[in-house]
């Protein structure tokens, strides 16, 4: 059983690899944008750490989407259905939450090699 981790901020890895799997977690960097712009920079980190570990989108498994706002769920869906491989479309589930530091989505994703 091997695990490998990219380190991230401390306490966390960006990216764990275990038995052909890639999960990460993305965030913001810019948390000026409103949930649109958050949403696709979030999902731009995603395909960074996916690239990084050897794989990519169209191998997504599992998305738990996290926002600040429901009422903003539009703009983070129209982020999302610009990105999503509409061939390849993983499991999803998106709940309201209490974020810290300003971010207005936060976006864990678990992908296949």
């Amino acid at each position: 059983m091997t695990i490998t981790r990219t380190p991230g901020n401390p306490g966390r890895s960006q990216i764990v690899e275990y038995n052909g799997m890639v999960m990460c977690v993305g965030t913001a960097p810019d948390t000026s944008q409103g949930m649109k712009g958050q949403t696709q920079q979030v999902l731009a980190k995603i395909d960074e750490y996916l690239a990084t570990a050897g794989t990519d989108k169209s191998k997504l498994l599992n998305a738990m989407i996290y926002i600040t706002d429901m009422d903003k769920w539009e703009e983070m869906q129209e982020a999302w259905m610009e990105w999503v491989d509409p061939d390849n479309c993983p499991t999803r589930a998106c709940v309201q939450a209490v974020l810290a530091n300003d971010f207005l989505v936060e976006i864990v994703a678990t992908a296949g090699k």
